[in-house]
């Protein structure tokens, strides 16, 4: 099976609200996830979650409400005038004054609330990392340690309901790899606690550095940094879409209303199994070759798929080696790492390399000698080729005397037998 892809296409921007939107919108069930929420044990809020249309685009609504606090409505239409959505005011941290801590939490306070509740393991660890992201970002604009920053008490609800309805949409969704399309930040200025700011709003911009973005379409801030860190926290690449098969498209709608669609569009699809695969390369004119011995099982026992030495002759016409490691590009750090130690190598290449193969399954077959697994290659379900495992043979011929060959070649005859109904390939 391919590996399950969940791409976030971020044209116009990110919100906190508007990822649970366009997550739950590609059919995840709402009373599981509303199930999973309540495991918070806050009473601070209530859910809405509703079907609507954004410029012709049907999406989900995804929408947070205050229950406890008097002076929310006030703030939240001021918001609305401002942002996607309620984030744009509250979703900013900011550096309390010595009377106001009764009404805000720090990111120890809402650390507690995650750890005290009855979430995944999964979801709690995500959402910390999340927060972390934002926190960071807004000490560091401040001039601030992490424990300073403190979250206006309505802003904390809204973003711990946002932060962590996200991980648990994530986890239900049971995804393999999250990526994102450059993302569009929007432009103009925000009202934010320390007043008006630019767009990007500050945090917004530190927690995306390294990450490729862009401005277009709005004079409005499109790109929150709740959005933002949920991306940073998560996505593994970001730029244009991976090659994939699209199997789900889901909408979040923002709040406002644009002459664009003010939308999230996620996109879940399946990579081809084959895919892509890391070559690793390195050439070597200096080392004992008795290293290679030891060097190629650790290399296959830490994720290497195929080790191979090519001979060369290099520059001073030394005779040398090339050094080839096929892997997944998830292992290829680990096996960097190796060739760095193990090896007398001061630099390593490396290339994508696009892999086709038939499928494999093993069958065990009864012979003369004992029991022999053949290695079976199929395609489309029909099989092409087999061949007896040779360590299976070789610990035959060893216990009996008998010449490996003649072992070999009575799977061989067995296993034509046993396979014959079901091919249309074999000689």
């Amino acid at each position: 099976m391919g590996k399950r892809i969940l791409y976030f296409d971020c044209f116009s921007g990110i919100s906190g609200d508007m990822t649970i939107g366009a997550l739950l919108d590609l059919g995840i069930d709402q009373t599981l996830f509303l199930a999973e929420l309540r495991k918070l044990k806050l009473d601070e809020f209530e859910i809405e979650i509703k079907k609507g249309l954004k410029n012709g685009i049907s999406g989900t609504d995804f929408t947070v409400h205050l229950t406890h606090q008097e002076h929310s409505h006030e703030e939240h239409t001021h918001d609305h005038e401002h942002g996607h959505d309620h984030e744009h005011t509250h979703e900013h941290p900011h550096i309390e004054k010595p009377h106001d801590h009764t009404h805000s939490r720090n990111l120890a306070d809402i650390y507690t609330i995650i750890e005290n509740s009855d979430l995944s393991e999964y979801v709690k660890v995500a959402s910390k990392e999340i927060f972390l992201v934002v926190a960071e970002a807004e000490a560091k604009i401040h001039a601030k340690t992490i424990d300073e920053v403190h979250f206006h008490e309505v802003g904390a609800v809204d973003s711990i309901v946002d932060i962590v309805g996200t991980a648990i949409c994530v986890e239900m969704l049971k995804i393999d790899e999250i990526q994102c399309s450059e993302i569009n930040l929007g432009s103009g200025f925000v009202h934010c606690e320390h007043g008006i700011f630019p767009v990007p709003a500050p945090a917004t911009l530190e927690i995306l550095k390294g990450i490729p973005v862009y401005s277009k379409n709005a004079k409005k801030e499109l790109t929150t940094p709740t959005g933002a860190a949920i991306l940073k926290a998560f996505c593994s690449d970001f730029g244009s879409s991976p090659e994939f098969i699209v199997e789900k498209i889901g909408y979040g709608l923002g709040k406002r209303d644009m002459e664009t669609p003010n939308v999230l569009r996620v996109i879940i699809g399946k990579k081809k199994s084959s895919g892509t695969l890391t070559m690793l390369e390195t050439n070597i004119d200096n080392m004992n070759p008795e290293i290679y011995s030891y060097l190629f099982p650790k290399l296959l026992e830490n994720g290497a798929l195929d080790v191979f030495t090519t001979p060369i002759v290099m520059k001073k016409n030394r005779p040398a080696n090339i050094l080839s490691v096929l892997c997944q590009e998830k292992e290829s750090k680990n096996i960097e790492a190796i060739l760095f130690t193990e090896t007398t190598t001061l630099g390593i290449r490396r290339y994508s390399v696009e892999r086709n193969e038939l499928e494999r399954s093993f069958e065990k077959i009864s012979t003369a000698f004992g029991d022999i697994n053949l290695k079976i290659a199929s395609k489309n379900g029909s099989i092409i080729k087999f061949s007896p495992e040779y360590d299976d043979c070789k610990r035959i011929a060893l216990e009996t005397g008998l010449p490996l060959i003649q072992i070999y070649n009575e799977a061989v005859m067995e296993g034509q037998k046993k396979l014959q109904g079901n091919r249309k390939s074999l000689g």
